[in-house]
């Protein structure tokens, strides 16, 4: 069922409706976008906190999300791609922060009602009877569910999950960097909560430890960059083998109106590109651009106006074109 015309509050109260009934019914595993980031982690664990008959899990914990999910000692369940072990009965199955099936990396299993959490500008989705979809214009699935557990579930919002949820805004956001009105609520909403230490709790959420071979692959995909004028738009791309939404990042730093990382690994090539917010602001969409990769040459892609990725089995050069391509074709507003 489509909700996009309903009020935001007719959106959770359907939302809730759905809960409760998937878990009358069995166990609701609440599953994460495959690449772990720390808004699909801090989603799915703040939202299985509502019920015993729902449990986080997903194919993968990235850095950040690990490395919180370990000091709250969050309940969060690694599963594998090809023995998901679903329970013997369920009762729905909820995916946050994952814009179509393949984000998720799992195959889910048929005639299981699902519902859709995400932020995301594009969806690839196809709804069945008894699935909902809640895809709300916000910077991070977190606030979705803050909205939600404050409505419906205010006791649940113990220190630790309003930690997973603060965590993911501020990492979706870049450090509120891309935020608006709609995200500074939600943080003040969740700060609320005055055992929070919020510059202590930042510094920890942005504090990341890299190995020096990692530290070495950084820069050497530094030394690779390539500075170009994609149309309108001042592109600088390279590649590298890990970290490549790190890299992304610290090429911005140099002042490039986009960056474009790729990676191709195992047969499938990845892009992640990052674009500063006065980018966005004059017409950058890397999430629409990435959606357009995948109807050109396959693969999945999308995210948000100014963090997206795509990938797929196209070889590197090809998508790095695609990618390009469409940068091109996207018009400069004027200032």
């Amino acid at each position: 069922m489509s909700l996009e015309n309903q009020s935001k509050v007719e959106q959770l109260v359907a939302l809730h409706e759905w809960l409760n009934d998937a878990c009358s019914r069995g166990a609701v595993p609440v599953l994460t976008g495959k690449n772990g980031d720390m808004d699909t982690i801090g989603s799915a664990i703040a939202l299985s906190s509502i019920n015993s008959s729902m449990m986080a899990g997903g194919l993968h914990l990235g850095r950040v999300a690990k490395k919180v999910v370990t000091k709250l000692q969050a309940p969060f369940r690694k599963m594998s791609a090809q023995n998901p072990a679903w329970p013997v009965s369920l009762g729905g199955i909820v995916v946050v922060d994952a814009a179509s099936p393949g984000q998720v990396g799992i195959e889910l299993p048929e005639g299981v009602p699902l519902c859709i959490l995400d932020h995301h500008a594009t969806t690839d989705w196809q709804l069945n009877e008894g699935d909902i979809n809640l895809q709300w214009n916000v910077r991070a699935t977190t606030q979705i569910v803050s909205d939600y557990l404050h409505k419906f579930h205010p006791s649940a919002l113990s220190t630790p999950v309003r930690k997973m949820l603060l965590a993911g805004l501020i990492t979706d956001t870049g450090r509120f960097k891309h935020a608006d009105l709609g995200a500074f609520q939600t943080s003040v909403d969740l700060l609320s909560d005055q055992a929070i230490d919020y510059a202590a709790f930042l510094q920890f959420v942005e504090t990341e430890i890299t190995t020096p071979s990692e530290r070495g692959s950084l820069i050497r995909g530094l030394s690779r960059c390539n500075s170009i004028e994609a149309g309108p738009w001042n592109l600088v791309h390279t590649n590298s083998g890990t970290l490549e939404g790190r890299l992304a990042s610290l090429i911005l730093g140099t002042g490039a109106e986009v960056s474009l990382v790729s990676r191709f690994r195992d047969g499938e090539t990845r892009l992640t590109a990052r674009a500063p917010r006065s980018s966005t602001e004059l017409g950058v969409h890397l999430g629409d651009i990435m959606q357009k990769v995948a109807e050109q040459i396959g693969g999945e892609g999308g995210g948000h106006d100014g963090a997206a990725g795509w990938s797929g089995k196209s070889d590197m050069v090809r998508a790095q074109s695609a990618f390009i391509s469409h940068l091109t074709q996207t018009k400069r507003k004027e200032n």
